[in-house]
């Protein structure tokens, strides 16, 4: 909930998060946020435990206690441009379409006003973005979670916005538009291919994680996947590599989806966290830490749509990013050896 004054976020802490850091468990609960930003939050007393003002970002959790965040307001706040590096696709006057990387935050949130997307998109493109969005948003139609990697398309008008929002509404019902994504599952799968078709709904106890719920209690949701290939280690690890193609567009949907079928995304450190014994088995494999590959194994790979001026279509791909391809390159060494 919200006022005039502060956006208050309250969290409860979970069997899986008994005994970890504070500042880890806000920086892990609440994506946007960077462990450095967490650290001044809570240097500021605006983290409360139980009711008690925490300034110590090395508190350790216990289960059930509540963890409140009163946080300043940010639509106010004046979002800056900020030289920061893109890796723009394609560029015209009305659309950008980024090859965003993982660990780059979409857009401004609560607690983090710099170091996003959209500061790096108003130094490039300044006022020639669209206002739809809000402030903190300009040209924002979608978003990638921050450690998801890939493609994106910016609207640099409110026209091309518009247009495009309704290609996004329907996502490629009408064969406008199509969101393929790359990603590394936890375990095997029966078949080479399937749908996951629950529905998703914001969770009750954290207002920023998603969860499976009945039909009539929440949003609709439907992700396609088809196995791309299997890993199977000798310790009786397994991984799978999946091409995955959304037909609804929901906050976290193929994490939670491949979650609640027990194949999570690798690296996933809120929905995948039921698999730390298989990273560490993993990481035993390779007689090394896959410290390479600090977030979650999910790359948006193919993004393609029609232009919202010209009504062309327009197909873009991005590869799978270094950290992901160190890490598939790791899987058929040890996987062929075996």
């Amino acid at each position: 909930m919200s006022d005039n004054q502060t956006t208050v976020i309250e969290l409860v802490v979970s069997t899986e998060h008994i005994g970890v850091r504070v500042d880890r468990f806000i920086a892990i609960t609440l994506e946007d946020l960077s462990r450095q930003n967490v650290k001044k939050i809570l240097k500021s007393g605006a983290v409360k435990i139980n009711g008690f003002v925490c300034n110590n970002p090395k508190h350790k959790l216990s289960e059930g206690q509540n963890v409140r965040l009163d946080l300043p307001p940010y639509e106010s706040v004046q979002i800056n441009a900020e030289t920061i590096p893109l890796n723009i696709t394609y560029e015209d006057s009305d659309i950008i379409v980024v090859d965003k990387p993982a660990g780059l935050v979409t857009h401004p949130a609560p607690g983090h006003n710099t170091g996003t997307l959209v500061n790096a998109l108003i130094a490039h493109a300044g006022a020639e973005l669209s206002t739809i969005s809000g402030v903190t948003r300009p040209g924002i139609v979608h978003r990638l979670d921050k450690d998801t990697s890939g493609l994106m398309v910016v609207a640099k008008n409110d026209f091309a916005h518009k247009r495009l929002a309704e290609q996004f509404a329907i996502h490629g019902t009408d064969g406008r538009m199509q969101r393929i994504y790359t990603a590394l599952c936890w375990g095997e799968f029966d078949l080479p291919y399937g749908t996951v078709d629950v529905s998703l709904a914001r969770s009750t106890s954290n207002r920023r994680k998603i969860k499976v719920v009945a039909v009539d209690k929440g949003r609709h949701a439907i992700t396609h996947y088809r196995v791309v290939k299997k890993y199977l280690l000798s310790n009786r690890v397994s991984i799978s590599m999946l091409r995955l193609q959304l037909e609804t567009g929901r906050t976290h949907q193929i994490r939670v989806h491949m979650s609640s079928i027990g194949n999570p995304v690798l690296g996933d450190k809120i929905y995948g966290s039921g698999f730390n014994s298989s990273m560490k088995k993993l990481n035993e494999e390779f007689n090394h830490p896959t410290d390479f590959l600090n977030r979650q194994a999910l790359h948006a790979s193919t993004l393609n749509f029609e232009h919202p001026s010209t009504g062309q279509p327009l197909c873009f791909t991005s590869p799978i990013p270094r950290d992901m391809k160190d890490l598939i390159n790791s899987l058929e060494e040890v996987t062929t050896t075996n």
